[in-house]
Order: C-alpha cells, then structure tokens, then sequence
C-alpha cells in the first residue's frame, strides 16, 4: 500500500494525565518564577510556550525564550521525578496501544507525535504509558518549534521527508486529534484529519471544524487503519 506518515497528537488523544499534568505545570511555573500558579491559560490545542506566556501574563508578568527554555526544563524534570504518580494516576486512553501497534505492522506506516508539549516531556508522558515503541519522536514536532500548531504539522511532514522518505508529504499524511485547534492545523496543511472525540470537544463540534472523520475513540481498531490507509471521508460511517 501507498506510504503514510500518521502524526499523533498525544494528551486527550493517546493519553489522559487526569489532572497530574497542571500539577507538574503549577510545580515548574513556581520553581521558575517564583510565583505560585493562580490559574492557567487556555491549553487545549495550544502550544507550551503559548500556554506559559499567557499563563505568565495573568499574574502580571512578562517573560521571554529564555524564561520559556528554563521553564521547559524545569518541566520535563517535574515530569521525569513524578513518572510514577503520572502513571498511577492517568492512563493511555482505550484503543490507543492497539492502533499504534497494528499500524506499524503495516509496511509503509510511519508514525510521530505533533504536539504542543515540549519534546522531552512528550516522550516521558508517551514513554510512562508504554505507547513509545512505534513513534518516530525525531521527526515529531513540539512546543519549542513554533507557537501555531499548523507550523507544526509542517514542521513534521518536513522532517519526515528529511530524514525517512522524501515521498512522505502532506497528501500521505494523517493527523489525529482531539481537539479543533489540531482539525485546523491539519486542514491549514493539507493533510487528512480524523476528529477524536475523546477529549472537551465533542464529536459534533469536531465536524463542525472541519475534521474529514470523526472518531468517539480508537477502540476500533480497524476503523482506524482503514482512514489511515485510505485517506477517505466515507470510512467514518
């Protein structure tokens, strides 16, 4: 079958943290401040260094890259320390393992994450819940790489192109996502997008961004591979 690129967003999608990952946020947001996180930005569909300066700003303070690379750090530490809490408490999200496993026994499939965490903690948080083994994370794209989530999916597909096969563009690709800020980024680049339901937006909300298939989950296994290797809207039922 024809090569595909499959770009994974990761929290609501493939994974839960189930509150632990604003406590790690709180935690790195003190320890680089110095000021005891009241409240957090929006953080669904946006990228961490976003989410850090805006969440900054709703304590009256103003930061810049190198106050966000120290954050990312103090981050994936925060992240790395309490692997075991993160475990313990979130989940990797019914389907998940299964779709990642039966695509990479596909010949041609290649998959990534596209996500707005930092790359470090993206590969503790996938790590943690045993979905690493099949993700390329060197030709994923990540917080530190740009603030909009389109560039991102870019970012990837040319990174793929780079280092794996030039043939991979964004008419191979596929992006699933939970939310209408991952629908927008896919469609704004050309790729084909499967809406997952399994997140704070629901599967109606998802159509009306724009997703060409949505998912309630990814308990259907063979669903999922069929929209991957197809590429075409009427898979979704």
């Amino acid at each position: 079958m024809a090569k595909r690129l499959v770009l994974w967003d990761i929290d609501h999608t493939l994974i839960d943290t189930r509150g632990v990952g604003r406590e790690l946020s709180a935690e790195a947001f003190e320890r680089v401040t110095g000021v005891t996180m009241r409240t957090q930005a929006k953080i669904d569909g946006i990228t961490e260094q976003v989410i850090f300066r805006e969440t900054a700003r709703l304590h009256g303070l103003s930061t810049d890259r190198e106050d966000f690379g120290r954050f990312a750090e103090a981050l994936a530490h925060a992240h790395l320390v309490r692997s075991a809490e993160l475990r313990e408490r979130g989940h990797a999200l019914p389907g998940a393992a299964s779709a990642l496993d039966a695509l990479a026994a596909i010949p041609g499939m290649v998959q990534t994450v596209v996500t707005g965490n930092v790359r470090r903690v993206a590969e503790i948080k996938v790590e943690t819940f045993g979905l690493d083994r099949h993700i390329d994370f060197g030709i994923g794209a990540y917080g530190e790489d740009s603030e909009t989530r389109a560039e991102l999916v870019r970012t990837a597909i040319e990174r793929a192109r780079a280092e794996v096969d030039a043939d991979l563009d964004a008419g191979s690709a596929v992006i699933f996502g939970d939310t209408p800020a991952d629908v927008e980024a896919g469609r704004d680049s050309g790729v084909f997008v499967v809406g997952v339901a399994t997140g704070r937006t629901t599967v109606q909300e998802l159509k009306d961004a724009g997703a060409d298939c949505v998912l309630a989950d990814l308990k259907d296994t063979s669903a999922v591979v069929g929209l991957v290797r197809d590429l075409a809207s009427e898979r979704c039922g």
